[in-house]
C-alpha cells in the first residue's frame, strides 16, 4: 500500500466558479484520488479556499458585509458546491486558518534566517479617496502606446504592452473611480526567489515524467527575459495574515499583510493540519504527510492546477519549502491543464456566459458534468464546452452504453428468472473471451489512471462498457432463453456481475451512478477486480439483486437549445 498526498488548486472565494475552473483542478484531482483510493491506497486529499487579498476585500464591501463574515460564508457555500460534485477532499480548508497564520509567519521567519528575505523601498499608487494603496489592475486610464482607454495598470489589453500605473494617462482606480492619486513610498519584504535558480533548475529538470506543459511553462518564468526575479510577499491591506516572526512584531512592517501567493500555497499544509485537529489527531499525524523527518519520505505528493497556477506552484512555492532548509515534502508531480473555453467564446462572470457550478447541478445531477468534463478535459490543449457535444455524449456514453445495459440486463432477469442471479452453467467460449478481453482492457484502463492521462482512462473505461454491450448483443439471452434456458440464465449470470465490475470501474468518473448499481446487486464489495474471473464470479447464484430506476436519462433537444440560451451571457 502506498501514501498519496493529493492537492488540488485553491479556489478563489469570491464567487462561484465556473465549469472551467473545476475541470482545471479539483475534478481530476478527485477522480485521481478516488482511483487510488480503490486500488487500496492511504490517501489525503486536501483543499480549500483562498481568502485573503484585495478581491476578498472588494467583493466583501460590494455585498456590504465585514470581509470575514463574506469569506465564511462563501467558503460554506463553495463548500456545498464541492459535496454536489462529489468531491471527496480528506479536508476542504481555509487559508484564514490560525495554523495557515502561524506557519506562515514561520515560514517567512525561517526564510529571513536563511538570508531569503530583503526589505524593499518603492513606489506605489495611493488613492486618496480610496484610503489605499492600490494593485497594478486595480488602476485603469489611458494607454499611452495605443490610446485604449481602458488599459490596466500592468498591461494593456488592447495593443498588450507592459505598463506602470504612472505610465497611464488620466490614471483612475477601478473601485471608486475616483482619479485623486498620488505615488507613496513604501516598504515591502521580498523573496529573493533569483537566489534559488539554479536549485530550482536542477530539480525541475529531474522531473522527467512531468506533463511538458507544465515544466515548459516553469522553464520559460526561469528563463525569459532576466530570469527568475525577486519577490513581493507583503501587502499594504487590512485583511490577511498579519507580517509577524511567530508572536513578536516585524520591525518596520506593521499593519501589512503576506501577499495571498506567498500564504494560499501554505494552506496545503495548513490544511491537513487543520485535519488533523478536526479528527483529535496528534501533529504527528500531519506531519508524517508533509516532514520527511516524520515519516513523509514514502509519501508521493501530486498537485492538480490550471496552466495559470503553474509559476506558483513550480517556482515561488518551492522556493518557500527549499528555502527554509527544513525537511518538508516537495511535489512529485504536477499534473497541469489548459483552459476550458465555452460554445466558441470564454466564460465571463460578468457578462453570465456559461456554466457555473450551482447552475450545473440545478439542471442535472452531477454524474453527467463529471463524465462530459473528464472525458474532455484539456490536457494537450485548450478544449471547449459545446451543448451539442455535451448532449451527444450523455445520450451516447451515459444513456445508450453504459445505462441500457444495466437496464437491458436487470429486467431481462427479474422477467424470466426472478431477482436472484441464476444459476444456469459454467462458462462457455463467449463469456471466457469476455473475461480475457475485461482482464486486458482493465489492465491499459489502469495505466491510464496511473499515469493521470484523464481523457485516455475515459475512453478506455467507455469501451469496458462497450464489450459489455457487444457480449450482451451478440449473447442474445432474450433469443436464446427460448430454446436453451440454462443457457441464458450463464449468460445473465455473467452479465449481473458485469454490472457489479462496471460499478468498480466507473465509481472514480460517476460515483453516484456507481453506487447505484452496487446497491441494485445488492453487493458492498468495491474491491478492484485484480483477478478478473473471480470478480465475474463474485454474485452466486441466488444472490438477490434489484432492478434500479434508470442511472441516466437522455438530454432532449428542446432542453439543450433552451439551456444554449439560458447560458448565452449578455452581448456586448
Amino acid at each position: 500500500m502506498a501514501r498519496i498526498l493529493v492537492t488540488s488548486a485553491i479556489p478563489y472565494i469570491n464567487g462561484i466558479k465556473h465549469l472551467g475552473n473545476l475541470v482545471g483542478s479539483q475534478l481530476p484531482a478527485d477522480l485521481f484520488a478516488r482511483y487510488m483510493r480503490a486500488r487500496g491506497h492511504e490517501v489525503m486529499f486536501i483543499c480549500a479556499t483562498d481568502e485573503h487579498g484585495t478581491p476578498a476585500e472588494l467583493a466583501a464591501a460590494k455585498a456590504g458585509k465585514p470581509v470575514d463574515e463574506y469569506c465564511a460564508e462563501m467558503h460554506e457555500v463553495q463548500a456545498e458546491l464541492a459535496r454536489g460534485f462529489r468531491l471527496s477532499f480528506d479536508h476542504f480548508g481555509r487559508s484564514s486558518s490560525q495554523r495557515n497564520h502561524r506557519l506562515t509567519q514561520a515560514f517567512a521567519a525561517r526564510l529571513d534566517e536563511q538570508g531569503l528575505i530583503k526589505e524593499v523601498s518603492e513606489s506605489q499608487v495611493y488613492s486618496i479617496d480610496d484610503g489605499r494603496f492600490l494593485p497594478d489592475r486595480y488602476i485603469e486610464g489611458t494607454c499611452p502606446n495605443c490610446g485604449y482607454d481602458s488599459a490596466r495598470g500592468d498591461q494593456c489589453d488592447n495593443c498588450t504592452k507592459q505598463l506602470d500605473p504612472t505610465d497611464l494617462i488620466d490614471a483612475r482606480s477601478t473601485i471608486s473611480g475616483s482619479t485623486n492619486l498620488e505615488v507613496r513610498e513604501t516598504k515591502h519584504l521580498y523573496l529573493r526567489q533569483s537566489e534559488m535558480r539554479q536549485q530550482l533548475r536542477d530539480w525541475i529538470t529531474s522531473k522527467t515524467d512531468w506533463p511538458v506543459l507544465t515544466t515548459s511553462i516553469a522553464l520559460k518564468w526561469l528563463d525569459d527575459g532576466e530570469g527568475l526575479q525577486d519577490r513581493g510577499i507583503t501587502r499594504d491591506l487590512h485583511w490577511g495574515i498579519p507580517v509577524q516572526k511567530g508572536d513578536e512584531p516585524w520591525p518596520g512592517m506593521e499593519g501589512k499583510v503576506f501577499y495571498v501567493w506567498f500564504d494560499a500555497p501554505i494552506e496545503y499544509i495548513a490544511g491537513t493540519a487543520e485535519w488533523a485537529d478536526a479528527n483529535g489527531k496528534p501533529d504527528a499525524e500531519w506531519e508524517r504527510w508533509w516532514r520527511t523527518d516524520k515519516g513523509a519520505d514514502d509519501v508521493t505528493y501530486y498537485q492538480f492546477m490550471g496552466k495559470d497556477n503553474v509559476p506558483f506552484h513550480t517556482l515561488s512555492f518551492p522556493v518557500t519549502i527549499l528555502g527554509s532548509g527544513e525537511p518538508w515534502k516537495l511535489v512529485d508531480y504536477l499534473k497541469s491543464f489548459n483552459y476550458l473555453n465555452y460554445d466558441g467564446g470564454q466564460f465571463s462572470t460578468s457578462r453570465g456566459r456559461g456554466v457555473f457550478m450551482d447552475q450545473a447541478l440545478s439542471i442535472l445531477p452531477a454524474d453527467y458534468w463529471r463524465w462530459w468534463l473528464l472525458s474532455h478535459a484539456p490536457e494537450s490543449s485548450d478544449s471547449e464546452f459545446t451543448w451539442e457535444n455535451f448532449q451527444v455524449s450523455v445520450n451516447k456514453d451515459l444513456a445508450d452504453v453504459l445505462g441500457n445495459l444495466v437496464s437491458r440486463v436487470t429486467k431481462f432477469c427479474a422477467s424470466k428468472f426472478g431477482t436472484e442471479v441464476p444459476a444456469g452453467g459454467m462458462y462457455g467460449e463467449q463469456e471466457l473471451r469476455l473475461i480475457e478481453d475485461l482482464r486486458t482492457r482493465i489492465a491499459d484502463y489502469a495505466a491510464c489512471m496511473e499515469a493521470m492521462e484523464v481523457r485516455k482512462a475515459a475512453t478506455e473505461l467507455r469501451g469496458i462498457w462497450v464489450i459489455g454491450n457487444e457480449y450482451l448483443q451478440s449473447a442474445a439471452p432474450w433469443s436464446v432463453v427460448k430454446t436453451d434456458p440454462e443457457a441464458a440464465q450463464t449468460m445473465i449470470r455473467l452479465s449481473l456481475n458485469l454490472i457489479r465490475v462496471y460499478a468498480v470501474l466507473s465509481q472514480p468518473f460517476i460515483p453516484d451512478a456507481a453506487a447505484v448499481m452496487m446497491k441494485a446487486m445488492g453487493s458492498d464489495d468495491w474491491s478492484w477486480p485484480d483477478d478478473v474471473a473471480a470478480a465475474m464470479s463474485a454474485l452466486p447464484a441466488g444472490h438477490a439483486f434489484e432492478v434500479p430506476e434508470n442511472l441516466f436519462r437522455k438530454i432532449t433537444d428542446e432542453e439543450r437549445a433552451e439551456w444554449q440560451q439560458r447560458f448565452a451571457g449578455k452581448r456586448d
